[in-house]
């Protein structure tokens, strides 16, 4: 059987609907939302199924709905024998991942999320801070301009040859997209609609609150290997998984390096489990020899475990 990877989208994959088809189809996946619910105290199916957008988009929903309709999905494909043999996750991502590894309970995944996001939100409004892609710069090139910039500037997403995004306070982040736009050109430099300066030191309000929810939760041994964001290396002491935790709200996420860990693993087949398609095409940017398929709903489904699963039905 083909040895496979299952990787967890993060923050912005988000669209009104996402889940819906498959909780309607699959009780498994409908009893993923209505956990969320109870354990939530509120409608986050109903937010994710039918809207509306502004409200989805918001950091503190945004967080849980892709945790939610992501795990739901995990839950379907693992019913029908679709298994993974390593995870990962991108910044958000990384929570549905560790659910996936058997790591944490999905209950306690929501709680840690719905914490995460509120504390994110809460410092994304009191230290006024932005974020922005450069495309087509070298690492340390971009990384100079940020060392050299006056005020808190840093690569933040290391997504893939060629990808990067930076974060920190806007005048600052300005600076070094007008530098950046000098070198690579305009339409290479794209501002990113994002409520705060996510995986950077402005965040170190919202890491040092999150601090307190983090301890007390339990982790379990990973069931599967599970590649972290702050290192992009395998892990699996329970310890380290939750330092790294903690340490990711500030750090960047090394997705690049992620995806090479994984393929040094000798897996080359990658399934991005949950909504959209961004991960799937960092895949492919980075790791042009593997193959890369997304579900997030009953068509994919269907694709993806015709290829890959067991072949019966649930």
């Amino acid at each position: 059987m083909t040895e496979l990877a299952f990787i967890f989208p993060g923050q912005g994959s988000q669209q009104v609907g996402m889940g819906a088809e498959l909780a309607q189809t699959y009780p498994v996946a409908d009893a993923i939302f209505q956990e969320a619910d109870a354990v939530l105290g509120r409608k986050l199916r109903q937010l994710c199924f039918e809207g509306p957008e502004e409200a989805l988009k918001q950091t503190e929903n945004t967080q849980l709905a892709i945790l939610t309709c992501s795990v739901a999905t995990f839950r379907v494909l693992k019913e029908y024998g679709v298994v993974p043999n390593v995870v990962a996750g991108h910044s958000l991502g990384e929570y549905s991942a560790l659910v996936a590894a058997g790591v944490l309970d999905f209950s306690d995944a929501l709680r840690l999320v719905h914490a995460r996001a509120s504390l994110m939100a809460e410092a994304g409004e009191t230290q006024q801070g932005t974020m922005a892609a450069i495309l087509g710069m070298e690492t340390a090139q971009l990384q100079q301009l940020c060392d050299t910039t006056e005020g808190v500037v840093n690569i933040a997403n290391y997504n893939c040859p060629g990808q990067l995004v930076i974060s920190g306070e806007v005048d600052a982040v300005n600076r070094v997209v007008a530098l950046a736009k000098a070198e690579i050109g305009e339409r290479r430099c794209r501002p990113l609609a994002v409520s705060g300066a996510f995986h950077s030191p402005l965040m170190a309000p919202a890491q040092q609150k999150f601090q307190a929810v983090l301890n007390p939760v339990t982790l379990h041994p990973p069931q599967v290997n599970i590649v972290m964001n702050v290192t992009g290396e395998l892990a699996t002491d329970v310890d380290s998984i939750k330092h790294l935790l903690f340490q990711q709200i500030t750090q960047p996420v090394q997705w690049e390096k992620t995806l090479y860990t994984i393929k040094e693993t000798g897996i080359t087949h990658f399934v991005e489990v949950g909504p959209g398609k961004v991960l799937s095409g960092l895949v492919k940017r980075t790791l042009s020899e593997s193959n890369a398929v997304n579900v997030e709903d009953v068509k994919t489904l269907s694709l993806v475990t015709n290829e890959y699963g067991n072949g019966g039905q649930i």
